[in-house]
């Protein structure tokens, strides 16, 4: 069954090394690192690590000195390990100075991000948002600035607030708080603009950490401007908390057709692969079917017909599988990242969703015979039983693949 598409939001576009936000360009996966960038072993390992599980662009930390000289280094030896995805450097505070001093730093990354609300203080703002500016068109790189609520440019705010308290119906601070955010953004660009850099240079993001917050904000951005625009719920947290909160926001936002790349910033657990926020992103463009990137495992949630956790672990398994296999077929065969399979636990629903997949075992439920037909584009193809079903299935899964994507 296709999905039907959904009409995006007309943005100009931006190119970040080889790839292309906005501008009509598919929804870019982006993710960042949190290793010390001055670790150049370290963070080589994550920026691969993130870039395998699929993220398009990864932004690094550039505060230190040390930081800024190891960027070249890091470009370096990603290029010798044949790592090619851009790399997008974070400043704050200090940024125009470590290029001043690193300019080999500038000429390795693909794309500054700044902070308007900390690029300087008082007198220094102005000045040093120009310098940053300059080192983008002396390197020819885009620029995303990325305003965050948290750290949103104080004069800005009391601006706004000193002319909302002036007014014969003043808005409440919230929407005071909002307006701030989406000027202070908006300004920034069109002063970048007057120092040279093109639109098809600039990126906006406006975060929050509040889901209704985020998306006001977005939808008056988009309202009032056909800047490329980065979505991401700043400090979304730790877990289900922040995965459901990035995907209450942004899947509102993009069914809009709002927002050309996406970040989820969660919160790692303590030792937990970077990783995940690039499958959490991955996931909720592709269950919107706005971009598909790996196979797609449907799976029931169980029952009292299925008291078994046997089809839970098949389901687990082949979806592990398949996300591990992604690499290799990615290249090998074209149009598989669009496959679904079905890995069910019984009769009610079994053999239905097994057939409406590509490929599909429906596992015998509570009391039922203890075989498993598997279906393959619609026919039933073979029926397992035994102590072997799990791995029986997934060479079936590798032969279905090799045999309907090989020939693409």
């Amino acid at each position: 069954m296709s999905t039907p598409p959904i009409p995006r939001r007309t943005s100009i576009g931006v190119r970040v090394g080889d790839v292309q936000i906005g501008g009509g360009a598919p929804v870019v996966v982006q993710s960042m690192t949190n290793t010390a960038t001055e670790d150049v072993a370290a963070t080589v390992t994550q920026v691969i690590e993130l870039a395998q599980a699929g993220s398009e662009i990864v932004r690094i930390t550039v505060n230190t000195e040390a930081a800024a000289a190891a960027v070249p280094r890091i470009r370096e030896e990603l290029d010798r390990r044949g790592c090619d995805v851009p790399l997008v450097g974070d400043f704050h505070f200090n940024g125009h100075r470590l290029l001043a001093k690193h300019p080999a730093c500038g000429e390795a990354l693909a794309k500054f991000r700044i902070n308007p609300g900390n690029v300087g203080r008082g007198s220094k703002r102005d000045p040093q948002f120009a310098q940053m500016i300059e080192f983008a068109l002396r390197f020819d790189k885009p620029v995303r600035i990325g305003v965050n609520w948290g750290s949103l440019d104080q004069a800005v705010l009391a601006r706004l607030l000193d002319e909302n308290a002036k007014s014969p119906e003043p808005r409440d601070l919230d929407e005071v708080m909002r307006e701030a955010v989406i000027t202070s953004a908006l300004e920034s660009a069109a002063k970048a603009e007057e120092l040279g850099l093109p639109p098809n240079r600039i990126v906006i993001s406006c975060k929050m950490s509040g889901v209704q917050e985020l998306i006001a904000v977005y939808q008056e951005l988009a309202r009032r401007c056909d800047y490329a625009l980065h979505l991401g719920l700043t400090e979304a947290g730790i877990g289900t908390k922040g995965i459901v909160a990035s995907t209450a926001a942004l899947a509102v936002l993009l069914q809009q057709g709002i927002g050309d790349t996406i970040r989820i910033s969660l919160t790692p657990e303590p030792g937990a692969s970077r990783t995940k926020e690039v499958v959490v992103a991955q996931e909720i463009l592709q269950t919107m079917g706005i971009r598909s990137f790996t196979p797609q495992v449907i799976a029931c949630p169980g029952c009292g017909r299925t008291t078994s956790d046997y089809f839970q672990r098949l389901a687990q398994q082949i979806q592990d599988y398949l996300r591990r296999k992604m690499p290799e077929w990615r290249e090998k065969y074209p149009g598989v990242e669009e496959m679904h399979v079905a890995v069910m636990g019984c009769v009610v629903n079994g053999p239905g969703e097994s057939k409406n997949a590509n490929i599909g075992i429906s596992l015998p439920g509570t009391g039922e015979n203890p075989v498993a037909p598997v279906y393959e584009d619609g026919r039933k193809t073979v029926t397992l039983k035994g102590d072997r079903i799990a791995e029986e299935f997934q060479a079936l899964v590798e032969r279905y693949v090799e045999r309907r994507y090989g020939q693409a």
